[in-house]
């Protein structure tokens, strides 16, 4: 891989991961219902996946998959489902939110538990799967080492799906202090709504559609 063909890809990458998306809405929901080093386990899950991802096209899982009908039809119903059921429970909360300056280290338990949510959020989205086994050989030279230049994008995309997050995590920490009381339901209201929202275009996605 060059170094042209690199910076495209960082550039490409860096295009399509800040666009607002489900992951990226959950590590706003995160940052301002835990504070924002809570909101890293969340992170470090939606990345995990990512890299998940990355693997399978490497080793040509992701092509499979992507050609599967069975396979697409159960990864997509299952992320629609999940994130309807994520934006049910945002519609649903009742604002209880804790400052970031006053809370306390989140739990382990509770950690985990933000982390596994971005981890399948970010694993049963389908869209995800097809964009990365249509977009991530474009930049692999064929005749360089394989395993080298895959361990370089899943660094790339690592790294910039963790400052997006964290982007959006601080903002909605930062909202926690502008808003307080109903503005912080009104925040959790939007965010479900959009959250169901997504769900409903997952739901209806097919493929080639974009």
């Amino acid at each position: 891989m060059s170094t042209a063909t690199l910076l495209l890809f960082i550039l490409a990458s860096a295009v399509a991961i800040i666009t607002p998306g489900p992951t990226t809405l959950l590590a706003m929901s995160n940052g301002s219902r835990h504070g924002v080093r809570a909101a890293s386990w969340g992170m470090a899950g939606a990345v995990l996946a990512d890299l998940i991802l990355v693997g399978s096209v490497a080793s040509g899982l992701g092509v499979v998959l992507a050609a599967s009908e069975v396979a697409f039809q159960v990864i997509k119903w299952v992320g629609a489902a999940y994130l309807a059921y994520l934006g049910w429970k945002m519609l649903r909360s009742d604002g209880a939110l804790v400052l970031p300056s006053a809370a306390t280290d989140i739990e382990r338990p509770a950690g985990l538990a933000l982390g596994m949510r971005s981890f399948l959020v970010a694993l049963t989205n389908p869209k995800a799967l097809l964009f990365m086994s249509a977009f991530l050989p474009q930049f692999i030279d064929p005749q360089a080492p394989l395993l080298v230049q895959y361990a370089i994008v899943a660094g790339v995309l690592a790294t910039i799906n963790v400052l997006t997050m964290l982007v959006y995590a601080v903002l909605g920490a930062q909202m926690v202090r502008v808003f307080r009381g109903s503005g912080l339901r009104w925040l959790n209201r939007v965010c479900g709504g959009v959250m169901i929202g997504l769900a409903g275009m997952l739901a209806v996605y097919r493929r080639g559609a974009g």
